[in-house]
């Protein structure tokens, strides 16, 4: 099961972060997750400690994506660790805030702001794409609070402005309203001209990130958003960042990703405590094409930082 955790971002943005796994036994009367609890157990404001003295893992999307993407890989986790995705501002069910709210500064400081307000720390960052980035560059602002870091295909070159067009030009591409979430599915797995072959993991992926609207189907996040987001990083490298990483830290990267094997080496080896995996036949949607050979590449990391 999951259930929903209202923390507060900077800028008093609200974000909702779901915590996987089953609460741990106790009397319901002090306990506001309890069902019995007179609380909505689904929306529950602050934090509870983690069963045990669990360790804590917290799982960041990428750009357009939502905590649930993570639902697989967090379920797995919650049998060893305290599991908890975020959705980050303007993604799933976080607030949506206005122009200018979506600086690098901003993501980075929310999730500082909810591992303190979930009690996490120090935790293990995973993070996809944008998440990833985010979450190394808050392992490097704040060492304290991360003890290991996953990162799943992304790159720490700069993009450059061609690549900002490419993904406008994208957005405007889309065939808004989808009528049903059959055709999100066909047109992001198998129509959308970024598509070189069928690919029902991505049409899966971008269904998730759907609602029903009195017209059709529609993104949960506003394109517009995701551009500003976007446009935060693609001009700029962030390898400094990386050197500045100093927990153990394990790239991850899809062969048929975006990541390149030669610059996810070339992060490993900046990175002071550096690994590599990478997952055969996997796009950048590694987590998605290929769960059960994600959870094989990042088993040994996560078994290698102890439960500690």
């Amino acid at each position: 099961m999951a259930r929903r955790i209202d923390v507060t971002g900077t800028g008093g943005v609200r974000l909702a972060a779901w915590e996987f796994g089953d609460p741990p036994k106790t009397d319901p009367a002090h306990d506001p997750h309890d069902p019995r609890h007179p609380l909505d157990p689904q929306r529950t404001p602050g934090a509870r400690t983690a069963p045990n003295g669990s360790p804590g893992v917290l799982l960041l999307h990428g750009l357009m994506g939502r905590a649930s993407h993570w639902a697989s890989t967090a379920r797995w986790l919650s049998g060893r660790y305290r599991a908890v995705a975020l959705d980050q501002r303007g993604h799933g069910r976080s607030e949506k805030p206005p122009q200018g709210a979506f600086s690098r500064d901003a993501y980075v400081d929310d999730v500082e702001a909810a591992l303190e307000q979930l009690g996490l720390d120090p935790v293990v960052l995973i993070g996809h794409a944008m998440g990833a980035l985010t979450a190394w560059q808050l392992a490097a602002k704040r060492p304290d609070l991360v003890r290991g870091l996953i990162i799943c295909d992304m790159r720490a070159s700069a993009l450059g402005a061609a690549s900002q067009r490419e993904w406008d030009q994208w957005f405007r591409s889309w065939p808004l309203p989808f009528a049903t979430l059959a055709d999100v599915r066909k047109w992001f797995g198998e129509d959308d001209p970024w598509v070189e072959r069928p690919n029902p993991a991505r049409g899966a992926f971008y269904a998730e990130v759907m609602a029903e609207s009195a017209d059709g189907w529609r993104p949960v996040f506003e394109p517009e958003q995701m551009l500003r987001s976007r446009e935060t990083w693609v001009y700029d490298a962030h390898w400094e960042e990386l050197t500045q990483v100093r927990c153990p830290a394990l790239v991850v990267r899809g062969l048929d990703g975006e990541l390149g094997r030669a610059e996810a080496q070339e992060m490993v080896r900046v990175l002071p405590r550096g690994q590599y995996a990478e997952v055969a036949d996997a796009g950048h949607l590694v987590h998605y094409d290929q769960p059960e050979a994600w959870r094989a590449a990042i088993e040994p990391f996560l078994d290698s930082l102890g439960t500690n």
